[in-house]
């Protein structure tokens, strides 16, 4: 018996799904090998298996459906023939009422809202019965995608082309989903149990979707080679400079794998978006400003496995940290941009506003070299320091704690370089991205930590600056040359000022790499506040002794003195100028809540008591001026002391000076003690304080001579006041060299002189007119009790 050979259809009477199957499954003719049909016909049967489940599932939906819209539009039509009757009544009320009084026609009048009323309701039970079926549609859809994922699962044969499409249209499904219930929260917030219900259906299948779309890709990536090999790493090639390039898996695909990758990405970034437009759209009326980020799942996905890889090496790194450092920068550096050429287009199409590649590329792995560093390195460390008892070792451990704060701050600053160099940026205002590309992050959630290298960091500091302030050469010697802080020269200050302020001004500068102004204010609290306390005390020390050796009678205790208040002055103008910097701006604010705010709506506190210093700004003040005011009395005790006989002298006011003289002798005596002093003062005061002390001086004085010569009831003759005239003269003399007009600062004396060299008719008319008389000459620093006593005790020839 002969067989004739079955006749295959001609290729024009194919579909084109049908001719697209056959080439991808018969590529040459090696391929048409009967040992494969068997296999490909039970594919094939599965897959029309699967397709004839699916459409019994549609077919029995679509029953449902409009077994439900059947029931709702017998409720539309009875509502609607309802409305009819009605229509119906109310027409022939108005023609009964044409033919009636005023009465009928208020009847049916009445009858016009409630039917409006009624015409209202029944629209809003039709708008709300649409809503229902079209959400239970689609959401019908994305529960049958998801039985089809499900199904998948259970099988070990299916065409992945297949399980891409379904994805793809559950997505779809899910944003026409979200797009209905944002129209209805918007339109129609009262419909809370359709918004509940829908949420809920929506949450079981994204339960679903999600994770398996996330399986789907990691299994791609996998495919593709990532992540890359890190076995040809070591401690001696981590530079990177004496290894060959590792190969790049995102810049070497092409093709379908390329095409598959990135509709994967997309699709997880269709997924987050929708993610986020629906938590935007639960949260709304809530401040929600830092709920919503989350990190980019693709970006994570990729960061995940190459993070693990390189866990080997840092397990063998913990008292190296150094290498760990390298590694993650080494990775950030050579993928970065790739990440952004290949991803950000997707990310961009997807619709994922506010993201950025390069950010979340780098975010993600100093995140997880943060998590890598709070839950091994730290612990270590921390251990270390409180198991160690002898000194050495200790003294090693706090060693090697400020190493890997040092490698942690240098990290950082390449990183925000490498972020600034690929066009990020990072403002004052970007909080939540500092902290996420900072390794420093890791005391956010420590704060014992910060305490801990707060403590350590002082005690390093304390240790340096202890044998600089010691050393007496560092008092004594003034600073020379370039100035490493401004106004150095002017106040005159010794070295060990400036030491000081170099090494708080460390501080400040390793406190700026901290993620957070909490953090930040924390710690100069912590640190650079002790340490100007510390030296505060050294200088009250000093200035003690120097009081208790002589009373500040020796010029070398007065020297002291002046060095001391020298630096306290320069201290606290520098701390001052550095509290106009941005950093100390934000650590001043009162209140934390004000850093949440965009910068140009915060509201700074202006005034004193708002940084964090303050406090050791105002104690430098108090200082200052306590010893400041106490040189100040010790030169005027000892004018006093000198100008003692002058003043017991009475008769000399009723005499003339003598002959070739301009001064009185007993006058000169202490003039020239407080010549000498001021010069003294002068020579070795910072000009500022030397300011406030010859004003005193001026001041001291003044009221000694106003009260022991002018309100002693000495009688003053034509002589006499011609004698303390010139006498007054030389002691404006004395602080001629610091002011033009000196007897502007010796107000009472002025005005006792003027009053003495006046007329008698015209100085007798201040017992007439009193105060008005006073003004009109200019006497103003006096009282009229005063005045008129100065001119009682003037004798006239």
């Amino acid at each position: 018996m002969e067989f004739s050979p079955e006749i295959l259809p001609s290729i024009s009477s194919l579909s084109p799904s049908a001719i697209s199957f056959l080439n991808t499954t018969f590529h040459s003719k090696h391929d048409l090998n009967l040992s494969e049909s068997t296999h490909l016909v039970t594919e094939l049967d599965t897959h029309c298996s699967e397709l004839t489940h699916h459409l019994s599932n549609l077919t029995r939906r679509i029953d449902a459906i409009l077994l439900s819209y059947a029931s709702s539009s017998h409720r539309i039509t009875d509502a609607f023939q309802h409305i009819h009757r009605q229509l119906q009544d109310l027409k022939s009320n108005s023609t009964f009422a044409s033919n009636s009084d005023g009465k009928m026609e208020e009847m049916a009048a009445d009858e016009l809202p409630a039917l409006a009323k009624e015409v209202a309701r029944v629209e809003m039970v039709r708008n709300y019965a649409e809503t229902a079926l079209k959400l239970d549609s689609l959401v019908g859809d994305i529960e049958d995608a998801v039985t089809s994922v499900m199904n998948r699962n259970l099988k070990k044969h299916s065409a992945r082309q297949y399980s891409e499409e379904i994805h793809v249209n559950a997505i779809n499904s899910l944003q026409l989903v979200e797009d209905v219930l944002a129209s209805v929260t918007r339109g129609h917030p009262r419909w809370v149990r359709l918004l509940s219900a829908a949420d809920h259906r929506v949450d079981r299948a994204l339960a679903i979707l999600r994770p398996q779309a996330i399986a789907d890709h990691r299994t791609l990536l996998v495919s593709l080679g990532w992540p890359p090999s890190l076995s040809t790493l070591s401690s001696s090639n981590i530079d990177g400079r004496r290894i060959s390039e590792v190969p790049n898996p995102l810049s070497e695909m092409n093709g379908e794998l390329k095409h598959k990758y990135c509709e994967s990405f997309l699709a997880l970034c269709r997924l987050q978006e929708l993610q986020r437009r629906r938590k935007s759209r639960q949260l709304e009326g809530y401040n929600h400003g830092t709920s919503l980020y989350q990190p980019l799942w693709g970006i994570e996905e990729l960061m995940n496995p190459l993070s693990l890889a390189s866990l080997h090496h840092f397990q063998k790194w913990v008292d190296k940290p150094e290498f760990i450092f390298a590694l993650v920068y080494k990775n950030i550096r050579d993928y970065i941009d790739s990440v952004d050429e290949l991803l950000q287009p997707l990310v961009d199409e997807a619709m994922l506003t506010g993201y950025s590649c390069r950010e979340e590329w780098i975010s993600a792995m100093v995140t997880s070299l943060s998590t890598y560093l709070a839950k091994e390195i730290f612990p270590a460390y921390v251990s270390r320091l409180d198991e160690e008892t002898t000194l050495e070792a200790r003294l090693q451990a706090r060693t090697s704690w400020l190493h890997l704060v040092d490698l942690m701050i240098a990290f950082d600053k390449k990183i925000q370089a490498l972020a600034a160099h690929s066009g990020i940026l990072l403002s004052i205002e970007e909080y939540s991205l500092l902290q996420r590309i900072s390794s420093l992050s890791v005391f956010c959630d420590r704060p014992d930590w910060l305490d801990l290298w707060a403590q350590i960091e002082l005690d390093s500091v304390l240790e340096r600056l202890k044998p600089e302030m010691e050393d007496e050469r560092n008092w004594t010697t003034k600073i020379s040359g370039a100035a490493p802080f401004s106004g150095s020269e002017d106040y005159k200050s010794p070295v060990v000022s400036s030491i000081l302020l170099k090494n708080v001004s460390s501080v400040i500068d390793r406190c700026r790499s901290l993620p957070t102004v909490f953090l930040r204010s924390q710690f100069v609290r912590l640190v650079g506040a002790p340490i100007i306390q510390t030296f505060l005390n050294c200088l009250l020390t000093k200035c003690q002794e120097a009081e208790g050796l002589t009373a500040l009678a020796d010029d070398d205790a007065v020297a002291k003195v002046m060095t001391s208040v020298n630096s306290a002055q320069h201290i606290k103008s520098i701390l001052i100028e550095w509290c106009d910097d941005i950093i100390f701006v934000e650590m001043g604010l009162e209140d934390d809540s004000e850093l949440e705010k965009p910068f140009n709506e915060r509201s700074f506190t202006e005034g004193d008591g708002n940084g964090v210093l303050d406090e050791e700004i105002t104690k430098l003040e108090e200082f200052r001026k306590e010893w400041v005011d106490k040189m100040t009395n010790v030169v005027l005790r000892g004018f006093d002391a000198q100008v003692r006989d002058y003043i017991k002298n009475r008769k000399q006011w009723q005499e003339k000076i003598e002959e070739g003289w301009t001064v009185t002798k007993a006058f000169v005596v202490a003039l020239d003690f407080l010549q000498g002093k001021t010069s003294s003062l002068e020579e070795g005061l910072n000009g500022m304080d030397f300011t406030a002390v010859w004003r005193s001086l001026a001041n001291g004085i003044d009221r000694l001579i106003f009260n022991s010569i002018l309100m002693s009831n000495v009688k003053f003759h034509s002589g006499g006041v011609e004698r303390f005239v010139g006498d007054m003269d030389v002691l404006y003399g004395v602080f001629r060299s610091w002011c033009m007009r000196p007897e502007g600062f010796f107000p009472r004396v002025s005005n006792g002189l003027k009053l003495l060299k006046m007329a008698e008719k015209h100085l007798q008319e201040i017992f007439i007119q009193g105060e008005v008389w006073m003004k009109q000459n200019g006497i103003r620093h006096l009282s009229l009790a005063e005045a008129e006593k100065i001119a009682r005790c003037r004798v006239f020839s």
